[in-house]
């Protein structure tokens, strides 16, 4: 039976929400997507309420049974992080009140299990939401494409799906076969062949970095 998680990358000017179901098999099904938006020149309490109000339609439509939302970390850019806060707060609390279980992911989390590669960049998380729930684009903006990510890594890292990490296997068949493998298929064949790793799926040794520009 599929379990329904939603994925959100917080963010104060755009916040990404993102809804899988995810079979016991790992296979993943986009439910829907979307970017919720606040301009920087409103008052910061009407810009919270706006988006508080997107992210209430959101988990009342699709009654999700679990949340993911991106962990929150420094930046030099205090301002950035502050609204990056102020947001994952919000989420944090609607969550509550709907008494579901919220999960926080690091972005390299997210990274190796969607990847396999703890360090991949933006573009390379969106090729591989893309295969993974059968997509013919990467999600636009990358926002939408990290909420899915999102929710796809708390399904396969917790095992709420019922199922396990992927295999090479798994990934490959996700994958357009092009003879030619890419970081992800690479750092998963690595992996099973017993390689060492700097960023493993299950134990990240890089200094974790945002999923935002």
């Amino acid at each position: 039976m599929a379990v329904r998680v939603l994925g959100i990358d917080p963010g104060l000017t755009r916040c990404g929400v993102g809804v899988v179901d995810v079979e016991g098999n790992r296979s993943a099904r986009l439910v829907d997507v979307t970017v919720l938006r606040s301009a920087p020149d409103l008052p910061l309490e009407q810009r919270l309420l706006l988006l508080a109000r997107g992210l209430e339609e959101m988990l009342d439509r699709h009654r999700p049974q679990f949340i993911a939302i991106e962990r929150v970390f420094a930046q030099h850019n205090v301002r950035t992080v502050m609204g990056t806060a102020q947001i994952s707060g919000v989420a944090l609390l609607l969550a509550a009140q709907r008494g579901l279980p919220v999960t926080l992911h690091t972005p390299s989390e997210v990274k190796a299990a969607i990847t396999g590669y703890g360090a991949a960049d933006k573009k390379q998380v969106g090729t591989m939401v893309a295969r993974i729930l059968g997509l013919a684009e990467i999600p636009k903006p990358a926002d939408a494409a990290d909420a899915l990510a999102l929710a796809i890594c708390h399904a396969w890292r917790t095992g709420a799906s019922g199922g396990t990490l992927p295999t090479v296997a798994s990934v490959k068949a996700a994958t357009v076969t092009t003879g030619v493998l890419t970081p992800a298929q690479r750092a998963w064949r690595d992996a099973e062949r017993g390689s060492v790793h700097a960023v493993s799926v299950r134990g990240v040794s890089a200094v974790p970095r945002s999923l935002k520009r």
